[in-house]
């Protein structure tokens, strides 16, 4: 037990303390992510919007996040990356702090969509910083260990934010707001600023060094056409993620009454718990296959925990059986998406990069909830999961091609 231990652990080993910094950094600030977990649940269920309603303003949520995200990506590159975080994470605790002490309506969605805003200005500069602190040699493993940092919050904050949903939805919000403000406190205080802009030269950072920052970033997307073709691939991928937490939740609180909240709340715990410990050992296992393979395995998982969520009904063990494949599947996608990027981005404008490819591929998860729910105005969740089985197989045979020209060049 102890060697298996050790050897999981050992791709973690000699990453940099600033790293390791974030890793401790994405624990505390995810241990308080209640509210977009909820969110649907918030809009159905304590402000009453339908379901197509609530589709409707998860699609406008994430449409008005496009300007920020390429906002943000500017600011990344053009400004130190940690100021950035700071000030549009400050403001969107802020919201959330006003959300605690006004009643539920409209004006509570208006504010909670202000602060998706703001906090996606700061998502840039967070995964611009995360690849500047890293290698192509170390990336995957960073990449794998603050994800795992992610999770590890992830296992509480549904379990804790689905109780609190009943009956003390302002607690909620006052969590995600104080661990967010905690998290920026560590930030502040022990990653300094030359530490973030000074990054030892890498392999990949000696080619993108040659390139001239003078060029726009479309035209850089151009000479890389290849992270395009990723990103368009992965809106089927985020389509088909979208599922979890717009379908599932409305299902389960349809198939168990009043308790959806709290059934949901568990299973998202048990995907934190699954994911605390399929990410070490997927990233052990797959340490030695390429990024766009894994996510291929990833898309395999996902099609059978979908058509499981299918046949589950109101069988609790299936859906839990589900969730621990849909978990790995989760990790599979995310710890290896962040790396392909990277490794394909020139450091200059890693900042705005990282704000173009989430809006493309964000776009699957804009619209899945709007589709979602007119679809599910007239057909069954049965239906609606093996049609995204389907879909999730087109997404698999072009992510294979295109890990095939990968291999080519």
């Amino acid at each position: 037990m102890y060697n298996l231990f050790r050897k999981l652990t050992q791709n973690y080993k000699n990453l940099g303390s600033n790293i390791y910094i974030l890793f401790i950094i994405r624990i505390i600030s995810n241990m308080g992510a209640f509210v977009y977990p909820l969110l649907f649940l918030i809009l159905t269920q304590k402000i009453h919007l339908s379901k197509a309603q609530s589709g409707l303003f998860i699609l406008i949520l994430s449409i008005s996040t496009v300007p920020s995200l390429l906002i943000g990506g500017k600011l990344a590159d053009r400004y130190e990356k940690k100021k950035v975080i700071l000030i549009s994470q400050i403001c969107g605790a802020i919201c959330y702090f006003t959300c605690a002490f006004i009643p539920t309506s409209m004006i509570m969605a208006v504010i909670i969509r202000s602060a998706s805003i703001l906090y996606s200005v700061a998502n840039p500069a967070i995964d611009a910083l995360s690849a500047d602190l890293t290698t192509n040699e170390n990336r995957k493993s960073a990449f794998s260990l603050l994800y795992l940092g992610t999770n590890i919050g992830t296992i509480i904050a549904p379990v804790i934010g689905g109780f609190l949903f009943k009956k003390r939805l302002s607690l909620l919000f006052l969590g995600d707001a104080i661990t967010t403000l905690i998290g920026l406190t560590l930030l502040v205080i022990f990653i300094k600023g030359p530490q973030i802009e000074t990054v030892a030269v890498s392999s990949d950072q000696k080619s993108t060094a040659e390139t001239s920052n003078n060029k726009s970033v479309i035209a850089i997307l151009l000479e890389k056409p290849i992270l395009i073709y990723f990103a368009l691939t992965m809106f089927i991928y985020q389509f088909a993620y979208s599922q979890w937490t717009f379908t599932l939740p409305l299902q389960l609180e349809d198939y168990f009454e009043n308790n959806g909240a709290q059934i949901y709340g568990l299973l998202s715990g048990f995907n934190g718990f699954v994911v605390l410990f399929s990410t070490p050992l997927l990233a052990f296992t797959l340490r030695k296959v390429k990024p766009l393979k894994s996510i291929v395995y990833g898309g395999i998982m996902y099609i059978i925990a979908f058509i499981m969520f299918g046949l589950s009904d109101q069988n609790m063990y299936l859906y839990f059986v589900a969730v621990f494949i849909f978990s790995a599947g989760l990790v599979s996608i995310t710890t290896n998406s962040g790396p392909f990027i990277a490794n394909n981005s020139p450091a200059a404008y890693r900042g705005r990069i990282n704000s173009i490819i989430p809006i493309i591929t964000g776009a699957g998860s804009a619209v899945g909830p709007f589709i979602t729910g007119i679809i599910l105005e007239i057909s069954s969740y049965k239906v609606w999961w093996f049609t995204i089985s389907l879909i999730i197989v087109i997404g698999l045979i072009l992510m294979n091609l295109l890990n095939r020209k990968d291999m080519m060049s």
